[in-house]
């Protein structure tokens, strides 16, 4: 069956707890990280963002300054290698002079067999897409701790929950995000820092669209959803918007899905 693609009009909203807000996004500089870079920017927050990819990274930040937004703090930074991890967060903290908010982006859902894995392809698999997340955790809890808030939210994916099938390390990760999530609420907690999970669904980033979303699959995708259209980088970075403001101060401990009613 084929369904039209629905674009209504929408008015978004603007948080005024975001403003000068020091956020830090891994992951940021092309897909969904983008989209969150550049939505945090447009709510005046202090965004400092890492990614392996300079090239993309400088793009963003000259894009956004030609759009006459806050200019955000690129760090070139290869997530797996913890040591530079820490560094970066410990650079983007003296800088910006704090954190309030992580958003633990980076992911790389690269396809491949059970077949054809070997213990260093899930070793990898692992470190892109887990490891970093929960020792960035460790190195951002100190100061938001001090300070006595923080928000972190971690990107799972529906994946695993439908299940998706051709890529079993990254459905192993995104699963283990999910448990991670539930226990840093409750060790951070009493710090009043709030950790939650985001798990998107099919998402029209430019990768994906190169890579994976044929015609048939984003037909496969409307016929799953029980909304008709198709989801944006944008859909997300709203959803994360809405967890690292204070309107969302009572949340914590909690899997957001925005997959369009796919699950």
């Amino acid at each position: 069956m084929h369904y039209p693609v629905i674009q209504q009009p929408m008015s978004f909203a603007t948080y005024p707890s975001l403003r000068d807000r020091i956020v830090l996004i891994t992951g940021g500089a092309t897909g969904i990280g983008a989209a969150l870079v550049e939505a945090f920017a447009q709510q005046h927050a202090r965004v400092a963002f890492l990614d392996i990819d300079q090239d993309a990274g400088i793009a963003l930040v000259e894009r956004l300054a030609t759009a006459n937004l806050p200019q955000p703090l690129f760090l070139a930074c290869d997530l797996t290698d913890i040591d530079a991890l820490r560094a970066a967060i410990a650079t983007a903290e003296q800088r910006l002079g704090g954190l309030d908010v992580l958003v633990n982006n980076a992911a790389n859902d690269q396809r491949h067999t059970l077949e054809d894995l070997t213990p260093e392809a899930f070793d990898q698999g692992i470190a892109v897409n887990l490891r970093h997340q929960l020792f960035a955790v460790q190195a951002v809890a100190p100061v938001m701790k001090a300070a006595n808030r923080g928000s972190i939210i971690n990107m799972s994916s529906i994946s695993w929950i439908i299940p998706s099938t051709g890529l079993p390390v990254y459905i192993a990760a995104k699963a283990a995000i999910v448990g991670l999530t539930r226990t840093l609420a409750h060790e951070l907690g009493p710090h009043n820092i709030r950790v939650n999970a985001v798990l998107p669904g099919a998402i029209l980033t430019e990768k994906q669209q190169r890579l994976w979303l044929t015609d048939d699959y984003k037909r496969e995708i409307l016929a799953r959803q029980a909304l008709k259209r198709h989801l944006d980088p944008e859909d997300v970075a709203r959803l994360v918007l809405f967890l690292a403001a204070d309107d969302s101060s009572a949340i914590t401990n909690q899997s957001h899905v925005i997959d369009g009613g796919w699950v």
